[in-house]
């Protein structure tokens, strides 16, 4: 937006400072007058010795040391009133100049203004907070694009060559090919559903309203015990209610994404899922622990990146999509919560949420 070329901060600072001791000296000079002269007779003054100046006579006098006071004052101020106003905007220079290399796109720099802790500081400091969460930000973003688009590409490029050989095969079964295609496309489905439940949590738009975390983990593991039937994994539910203030649907997915890491992720037949629940001084807090592979506290600290997956062994086409931690770490994040994953040392994970507390805890 075009605007109208006005003077800088700097030289209205400047004549400020100058107005304002013009002003300042002034008002000395006329309480002189007030004050003083007004008692002096206007008329000549007869007295015997040396010689009385009336009142005409110091105001001839004092009129041309006003005027060079002034005219000294005014120097002063106009001198004096820039280079302080230089002085006072200096760090404001170099915050517009780092305002000025963000805009360009660069996000790296930092102000680090030195001197007391007063407003330029305060604004410097938080000015490099704001620039160290959008680098990070940033960061993310970018790393999730080209991994999304990634994992999207491959079920496009599976479709393409299942078609390519159908094609150029005249003996194809066609029921084959289309169960292929549809395990594909459900795969693909699956993945932009999660990317959209991702991008809400982070995004925070959703209604807030009270939730019990024990009742929220009774349908999680419930709607997911046939699959932990078919692979021969124990689902334990217990614990007290825990009311937490958040989304119910967004809560749901979290609990259900954690059950279902949990029973995908264990040690096939003979393992165990156990789901607890408590609250506790302003947090309610659901926990789950699984059987499994034991774990490096590296790949521990990596289950949180998109499109990671916590080891190979993933029984049957339940290997999801990559996505589940990390939109569980978004939603907790999304509700002001914490996510603590942990190494279990007989070997599985142990994943505790900690959400604000309800009222009705």
């Amino acid at each position: 937006m075009t605007r109208e070329p006005g003077i800088s901060v700097r030289l209205r600072l400047t004549i400020s400072y100058a107005v304002f001791l013009m002003a300042a000296g002034g008002l000395l000079l006329a309480v002189v007058w007030v004050f003083l002269l007004r008692y002096v007779p206007a008329g000549p003054i007869n007295v015997d010795g040396p010689f009385v100046p009336n009142r005409g006579d110091l105001v001839r006098a004092f009129a041309p040391a006003v005027a060079w006071a002034l005219a000294f004052l005014l120097v002063v101020g106009v001198a004096g009133g820039w280079f302080l106003a230089g002085r006072m905007l200096a760090p404001l220079t170099r915050i517009t100049h780092a305002v000025r290399q963000t805009a360009s796109g660069s996000l790296s720099h930092r102000i680090r203004l030195e001197g007391p802790d007063d407003e330029f500081r305060e604004l410097a400091d938080s000015f490099d907070i704001m620039l160290g969460r959008l680098e990070a930000q940033v960061a993310e973003q970018r790393r999730f694009a080209a991994n999304a688009s990634h994992e999207l590409r491959t079920p496009l490029a599976i479709t393409q060559a299942l078609l390519d050989v159908a094609r150029s095969d005249p003996d194809r079964d066609v029921d084959d090919l289309i169960e292929r295609l549809r395990s594909v496309n459900t795969r693909a489905i699956d993945l932009t559903e999660a990317l959209l439940v991702l991008s809400r949590a982070d995004q925070g738009a959703f209604a807030r309203e009270e939730v019990d975390l024990s009742l929220v983990a009774e349908q999680s593991a419930e709607t997911l015990l046939p699959l932990a039937e078919r692979l021969g994994i124990t689902i334990e539910v217990a614990g007290e209610p825990a009311s937490a203030i958040g989304s119910p649907a967004l809560l749901l997915q979290m609990a259900t994404n954690l059950i279902h890491n949990a029973i995908v992720h264990n040690a096939g037949d003979g393992g165990f899922v156990r789901v607890t629940t408590s609250a506790v001084a302003g947090a309610a807090i659901i926990l789950i622990e699984n059987s499994g592979e034991k774990m490096s506290p590296a790949l521990v600290s990596s289950l949180t990146e998109p499109f990671q997956r916590g080891t190979e062994r993933i029984r049957g086409d339940d290997a999801g999509v990559g996505l589940g931690l990390a939109i569980v770490q978004s939603i907790v994040r999304a509700h002001g919560g914490m996510l603590l994953l942990e190494a279990r040392a007989e070997g599985g994970l142990r994943a505790e949420v900690r959400l604000p507390r309800g009222s009705g805890a």
